[in-house]
C-alpha cells in the first residue's frame, strides 16, 4: 500500500485552488495510507537557538531545551521518512513559498538526519521517494523567471534525496481554463512507474 504524506501550505481554508487540486489528485488513490499535515492549521515554528544548537549536539548530550526544541522537528521528519510519496499543495505568495512551507522545510532539512556531508559533498538520505508539487498562482508561470517556488522545492527535495519530482501548476486563479489544464495534468500522473 502506498503511503502518501499530504502537505497543504495555502493559508486559505476555503476557496483555495491548490487545496482543490490536491483534493482532486488525492481522490484518485482511495486505498493509499495518507498522513496529512495542514500548515495553516497550526503555527509552524521557526528555527531558534535551541533548535540549531540541538542539531549540532550529539543526541545523547542534548539539553532538555534542545530535546524539546527538536521534538516537533523529529515528528515532521518521521512523517517524511515513512512516506513513499510527498504531495505538496501550495499557493505562490510573493513569487515564492508561504512562510509556513519554508518553516516546514527548515524543520525537516537536518544534517545527519535527512542529508549528510560526505567526501563528495552533500548526500540526500530520503532516497526512493517521489514528490508531487501542486502550485496555484494568480500569475506566476511554472519555471518562469518569477517562479521561485518550484525551483526551490525541487532543489531542496533533491538535496534531501527526493529527485523524482513532478510539478503541476494552475495560473490565473479562478480561471476555469487554468484549473482544467492543471486538473488534466494531475489526472495523467500515476504514483508508480
Amino acid at each position: 500500500m502506498t503511503h502518501i504524506l499530504r502537505i497543504d501550505a495555502s493559508a486559505r481554508q476555503q476557496g483555495s485552488v491548490s487545496r482543490g487540486l490536491t483534493d482532486r489528485f488525492m481522490a484518485r488513490f482511495p486505498d493509499a495510507k495518507v498522513t496529512t499535515r495542514d500548515l495553516a492549521d497550526s503555527t509552524m515554528p521557526f528555527l531558534d537557538d535551541a533548535w540549531v544548537n540541538g542539531t549540532f549536539t550529539p543526541e545523547d548530550m542534548r539539553s532538555d531545551a534542545q530535546v524539546h526544541a527538536l521534538a516537533f522537528s523529529d515528528t515532521l521528519v518521521a512523517e517524511v521518512q515513512a512516506a513513499d510519496v510527498i504531495v505538496i499543495g501550495s499557493a505562490v505568495y510573493n513569487f515564492g513559498p508561504p512562510a509556513a512551507l519554508k518553516a516546514w522545510i527548515d524543520q525537516i532539512a537536518r544534517a545527519g538526519v535527512t542529508f549528510q556531508y560526505g567526501e563528495n559533498g552533500p548526500e540526500g538520505l530520503l532516497t526512493g521517494k517521489r514528490a508531487v508539487i501542486i502550485m496555484a498562482s494568480g500569475g506566476t508561470e511554472i519555471d518562469s523567471p518569477a517562479d521561485f517556488l518550484s525551483p526551490y522545492l525541487k532543489f531542496i527535495l533533491g538535496f534531501m534525496g527526493i529527485t523524482d519530482v513532478d510539478v503541476i501548476g494552475a495560473v490565473g486563479v479562478g480561471g476555469e481554463e487554468a484549473l482544467d489544464g492543471a486538473g488534466l495534468a494531475l489526472d495523467a500522473l500515476t504514483l508508480v512507474a
